[in-house]
């Protein structure tokens, strides 16, 4: 039986946060490591085997390692395949784009949900959340600055694919959820992708100095810390309310970006940002709304 926790929103914001600096820092050693030769594959590779460690550590001093056991295998085998799509197009953007315009791009995710949840899986999507997805879309319009070519179009198109699969895997982490606590579903996604990218490795693998090898081990920790801390963040606060604290990511990529590479983004990129972010905003906003008037109606 899962482990009751009582609800501790302050708390589950600032983890949400840990989160979100953690995950940002791990895109800037990304971003860094691709300027220097690195190889996606290979980027993909050592993310995943040495976030292993950290999150078995967690696992075992935590829910305890047999908190691992699944009768789901089959279920969990197809969110990893589908993870590894959204990681591709996730470092892929990373590699192609500035870093705050792949983190814009990113929060499209709630957008996509909404067409997936309506389109795909018939729920019912009133005015409002198509209203919402329509000024989402429309702040992306604005980032790429049609006739422009301040945005590579092929990093763009990478990045809101990737945005798409995140949001197909968030629906199979929300069936998943009903059975598997999160911790069983990320230990899962990891160790199944390990050996899915150790075959790609042998036509990736190039020799690494001192200074790539830190940031190779920087990004497998950060992102085993960075998927705990999400994990964490959701036992104490639901995603209605810490999910605000994500787009604080486009802060940090902004400054990342500004010291580390000189890029400031453009006006554009922040007008379309702010559509994006009020959509996304908007959509979980309502989707909360929606939910407590349901529970209301059952209870009654």
């Amino acid at each position: 039986m899962a482990e009751a926790v009582t609800e501790n929103r302050m708390r589950g914001m600032g983890l949400r946060l840990a989160t979100v600096t953690v995950f940002s820092l791990m895109a800037v050693f990304i971003k860094l490591s691709s300027d220097r030769g690195v190889k996606l594959g290979e980027l993909m590779f050592w993310r995943q085997t040495m976030a292993l460690p950290v999150v078995l550590a967690w696992i075992a001093a935590v829910p305890g390692l047999g908190s691992i056991r699944t009768a789901k295998l089959t279920v969990h085998a197809r969110r990893a395949a589908m993870g590894l799509v959204a990681m591709v197009c996730t470092f892929g953007a990373l590699t192609l784009l500035p870093l705050a315009e792949a983190t814009t791009f990113s929060f499209t995710v709630p957008l996509f949900s909404t067409l997936l949840a309506g389109l795909v899986l018939r729920e019912q999507v009133g005015l409002h959340r198509w209203g919402a997805v329509l000024l989402g879309f429309a702040g992306v319009v604005i980032v790429l600055q049609p006739g422009q070519v301040a945005i590579p179009i092929a990093g763009a198109a990478v990045g809101l694919l990737g945005a798409l699969a995140v949001s197909v895997t968030s629906l199979q982490i929300r069936a998943l959820g009903k059975t598997e606590a999160a911790t069983t579903t990320v230990f899962w996604f990891t160790s199944l992708s390990v050996p899915v990218l150790a075959l790609i490795l042998p036509f990736v693998i190039t020799p690494h100095d001192r200074a790539e090898w830190l940031m190779l081990g920087a990004i497998g920790t950060l992102g085993g810390i960075g998927q705990l801390f999400l994990t964490a963040s959701l036992r104490f606060a639901p995603v209605s309310t810490v999910v605000v604290v994500d787009y604080a990511g486009l802060i940090w990529a902004a400054l990342f970006g500004w010291l580390v590479w000189d890029h400031l983004p453009a006006p554009a990129t922040w007008a379309g940002a702010s559509l994006i972010i009020a959509s996304g905003l908007y959509i979980v906003w309502r989707e909360h709304r929606l939910s407590i008037a349901r529970a209301q109606e059952i209870s009654i």
